[in-house]
């Protein structure tokens, strides 16, 4: 297939490193700060494309310094090469180097980015998407004592998001303690969802889901190990609360596994673990054909990739669920462009040609 054709003429590679307004915990470990990579492709033609990606040491295995260091062989390999054959790019990607999911996502994103502008139209509707929907993201309580997760929970209802998310997973009694310690202070009607992080062995996952089946749950996101994935389909069957995969589901062929073995009742597509759009759209049809809810989920990007995430979760009637929250946590936002976060979580999504997002100069 022929393709047209701009030429990559030039890829840079930046270091962004953005301290949280306050540490995000989760079951495995706390975050200081957002410590991610921008990548920048010149085309001969006058086109720019921009991505991001926020490597995640204890999910990816990857860091912003990995990161630069394989950027730096795929830059190698992409110069003088087509732009637009995102099929043979990503490909070469693949052929050169196994994993790397995080940064393959970011020059990924940028090729994206370079095409839909290319076709003078933004991101969703090069991707074939609609505004047809609202997008409102969830915003995260972080796990710790259940009176600071039940305090945080109330400023986020009071803050007027539609949903709450709830790291969990550092022993079931105590975090079924946490979510009615969030119950009492937030009442039963605004939905959670809860994101265990690999954090139960099957039969506590198995007690626990169980004990929380009244509080008013939306789902449950990873509750075993990733490598103990052949267990989750009997977690699945005696759990009150639909569960959906996370770190399990990186890319078309994982998804492909959890249909197979009727594992998970979702999924959550993050470019950072599927190693970009491409591969996350393949797995968007899977989950179409199985009838299966999508959520979107994030790392720690900034608000480029988080627009690339927007501009996606309008591309399927199948993606109900939106976790965009993370670039609202930073101490500062260092993002011209992109998509504008409104009151109740609501998210606008920019009709700019591209993704519409972009570094501010003063951070390059």
């Amino acid at each position: 297939m022929m393709h047209p054709s701009l030429t990559i003429s030039g890829i840079q590679l930046h270091k962004l490193s953005v301290p949280l307004k306050e540490p995000f915990i989760i079951s495995l470990g706390p975050i200081y700060a957002a410590d991610n990579l921008v990548v920048v492709i010149h085309t001969q033609e006058g086109i720019t494309g921009w991505g991001e990606c926020s490597p995640f040491m204890s999910i990816n295995g990857e860091t912003s310094e990995t990161a630069i260091a394989v950027g730096r062989l795929f830059e190698k390999i992409w110069m003088g090469k087509n732009a637009l054959d995102i099929e043979a790019r990503i490909g070469e990607l693949d052929q050169l180097i196994f994993g790397n999911n995080s940064v393959k996502s970011a020059f990924d994103m940028a090729l994206y980015d370079i095409a839909a502008q290319h076709a003078g139209a933004p991101l969703y509707q090069y991707l074939g998407g609609k505004k047809q929907k609202t997008i409102a993201t969830d915003f995260t309580v972080s796990i710790g004592a259940p009176t600071k997760m039940a305090a945080d929970a109330l400023k986020i209802k009071e803050a007027g998001f539609p949903v709450i998310k709830v790291k969990i997973g550092k022993n079931g009694k105590e975090d079924v303690e946490r979510i009615k310690a969030i119950r009492d202070a937030v009442g039963m009607e605004i939905p959670l969802r809860l994101d265990a992080n690999q954090g139960w062995d099957v039969d506590e996952a198995i007690t626990t889901l169980k004990a929380l089946a009244p509080f008013n749950i939306q789902h449950c996101e990873e509750p075993l190990p990733r490598w103990d994935f052949m267990r989750l389909p009997e977690i699945r069957v005696q759990s009150p609360i639909p569960i959906m995969s996370d770190e399990t589901c990186c890319d078309p062929h994982d998804v492909q596994r959890l249909i197979d073995l009727k594992a998970c009742d979702l999924i959550n597509i993050k470019l950072g673990k599927s190693g970009g759009i491409f591969k996350a759209l393949k797995m968007i049809r899977l989950a179409e054909a199985a009838g299966m809810p999508i959520q979107i989920g994030a790392f720690l990007e900034s608000r480029i990739a988080m627009t690339a995430f927007a501009h996606l979760a309008l591309c399927s009637d199948r993606i109900v669920y939106f976790d965009f929250d993370t670039a609202l946590m930073f101490s500062h936002d260092p993002v011209e462009g992109g998509i504008q976060y409104k009151e109740q979580g609501v998210i606008e999504v920019p009709d700019t040609p591209g993704i519409g997002a972009k570094l501010i100069a003063t951070e390059l």
